[in-house]
């Protein structure tokens, strides 16, 4: 119950890591904000909710206008917001061409200029309550480079990664600590379908612990950043990859 008595909003919170990190928010006594853009999951969530509460909160996070609004309902819900999980994201596979350039907008809108609004809308309300917590949600695909996919999903991941250190440097006088989690291989986050069995392969075998991740993996070290046992971890890069970049 490292989390009880706060308060947390946690974008893409209707499936993959965001769903696994709102589970474990409110297993850990957190009442959270479910924002996303698609209400299914988020019922059964709310439904598992014990001792704090869920609700879900439709959010464009490349709109300021419901950045603005998510915020105010976490005020008017709860009456604080203390952490900011942002882990709404765009896959690099939108698209069979890696020099799409609409591509590239849409990938750069929701996981570069997502996690800036998000900080944005969050961080006064943070100031005024005397501190929070951020916890942006890269890749380690911010840290190597790939063959696949779209550019624009390393390069936005390595956008958040630099974002995280700035403002971990700019508001840690005010109380506001801000990480970053890069995971590792995951099963796709919002089909469910399986990996190709070909594929599946070759990534345990990039893997050193021999296994591709969970979003419960992640989760783990989101909470871990969230709470009070990370009180003096500010700026730091959580690589949650099974050995992945130490290849």
């Amino acid at each position: 119950m490292r989390l009880k008595g706060k308060t947390a909003l946690v974008t893409g919170g209707t499936s993959g890591i965001g769903a696994a990190t709102a589970r474990r928010f409110l297993a850990e006594g957190a009442n959270v904000l479910l924002a996303d853009v698609i209400e299914t999951g988020a019922d059964a969530i709310i439904r598992d909710a014990r001792d704090s509460s869920a609700c879900w909160l439709l959010l464009d996070v490349t709109r300021e206008d419901h950045w603005t609004a998510g915020v105010e309902r976490a005020l008017t819900e709860f009456g604080r917001l203390d952490i900011l999980v942002n882990s709404a994201g765009r896959s690099s596979q939108v698209t069979g061409d890696p020099m799409d350039a609409q591509a590239w907008r849409g990938i750069m809108d929701v996981n570069a200029a997502g996690a800036f609004f998000g900080a944005k809308a969050a961080v006064p309300v943070m100031q005024e309550s005397g501190g929070g917590s951020i916890i942006n949600i890269a890749s380690i695909m911010a840290l190597v480079g790939g063959e696949g996919g779209h550019p624009a999903y390393h390069a936005s991941k390595g956008a958040v990664r630099a974002l995280t250190k700035t403002l971990a440097v700019r508001y840690g006088k005010h109380g506001i600590r801000v990480n970053a989690v890069y995971p590792g291989f995951l099963p796709p986050m919002r089909t469910g379908k399986p990996l190709p069995s070909d594929m599946l392969e070759k990534l345990v075998a990039w893997t050193p612990l021999g296994r591709t991740g969970t979003p419960e993996d992640v989760a783990a070290g989101v909470a871990f950043l969230a709470s009070d046992d990370a009180a003096f971890v500010t700026g730091a890069e959580l690589v949650i990859d099974g050995g992945f970049v130490s290849r």
